[in-house]
């Protein structure tokens, strides 16, 4: 449930399972402390070895929050957010909330499931000592840019699918099934209410300044900030295109029904008149009127060359 990596002043980072090192590290010592899957026990730990405030746990224990960042005393508590999609189909996300406390000596996050971003940096920083070596605030900085650039691709997966159904669509190869449109419409909302506060949780750290934040790394927020701004941008591209599709296919479903009501407005006009002639000569009298041979060939031969001419007529005038 805790993961402790410890970076002394002279040293590499240490990392260990130890529930006993969940505490502020001693001085000089960086301490990055990762809860995952935790309880209502773990986060008594930190509440009671951290003196954290109490609504700061509450809403550790409740996830599904906003993202936002709040400043108690020594620490900031910052709420962040991130996705990830199955590479089967972009349609399905699923939402990562990572909760993190920030000091200047020591960084706790705390989230429910494993967040692929912020695992590959805990991989780097028992490693890397130059992670720790600058602070916590860096490592909270990689984490945060390593879950917003995990979107980018899910997004241009998300374009690729979008423009192959528009194209197919236009082509009118197949009755596409809409429902997929409509999941991905439903994902880029999820996502946009994704993005939106991670945006404004960013810019609030890239223009702090105070010793929890450094300068350098505040710097590197206003990069991260940019990128978030190109994820919500391209967010609402895709909606659009999403909305292109929509219009593509309506206009398909009618340039469609417009060519059956054409065919059969054209086979109305040609058997109108023939249905007219035959129901007239056919009627069941003896003295009809021209009722004679020749004229029933005659008859017979305005039955053939009728069509013939109003076909005719009807390419002249751009109608087939």
């Amino acid at each position: 449930m805790f993961k402790v990596i410890d970076l002394p002043p002279e040293g590499k980072p240490e990392e260990n399972f130890d529930e006993n090192k969940v505490r502020p590290p001693p001085s000089g010592t960086v301490r990055w402390i990762d809860v995952v899957d935790h309880d209502a026990a773990a986060l008594e730990v930190l509440r009671q070895r951290f003196d954290f405030h109490p609504l700061a746990i509450e809403d550790c224990a409740t996830f599904e929050l906003r993202s936002k960042i709040e400043e108690y005393g020594e620490y900031l508590f910052a709420v962040v957010h991130s996705f990830t999609a199955d590479p089967d189909d972009p349609g399905e996300i699923q939402i990562h909330e990572v909760h993190a406390f920030l000091s200047s000596d020591y960084l706790v996050t705390v989230h429910d499931n494993p967040v692929p971003a912020a695992e590959g940096v805990w991989r780097r920083a028992t490693t890397d000592e130059s992670i720790l070596r600058r602070g916590p605030c860096w490592a909270l900085y990689m984490t945060i840019d390593c879950m917003v650039d995990a979107i980018f691709p899910q997004l241009a997966q998300i374009h690729d699918k979008l423009d192959d159904i528009e194209e197919e669509i236009l082509r009118g190869e197949t009755d596409y099934d809409l429902i997929s449109v409509f999941d991905l419409k439903r994902s880029l909302a999820n996502m946009r209410r994704v993005v939106r506060p991670v945006r404004d949780v960013v810019g609030m750290l890239a223009r702090r300044h105070d010793e929890r934040v450094s300068e350098l790394t505040a710097v590197y927020f206003r990069d991260v900030y940019d990128h978030i701004q190109r994820c919500a941008e391209s967010i609402e591209e895709a909606r659009d295109l999403a909305a292109n599709v929509m219009d593509a296919y309506q206009t398909s479903i009618s340039n469609r029904t417009n060519d059956i009501v054409k065919a059969l407005t054209i086979f109305s006009a040609i058997f109108l008149p023939l249905g007219f002639m035959t129901g007239f000569w056919g009627q069941n009298f003896v003295d009809l009127p021209f009722k004679s041979t020749g004229f029933f060939v005659a008859v017979m031969a305005s039955m053939v060359l009728l069509p013939v001419g109003l076909i005719v007529w009807m390419a002249k005038r751009h109608w087939l």
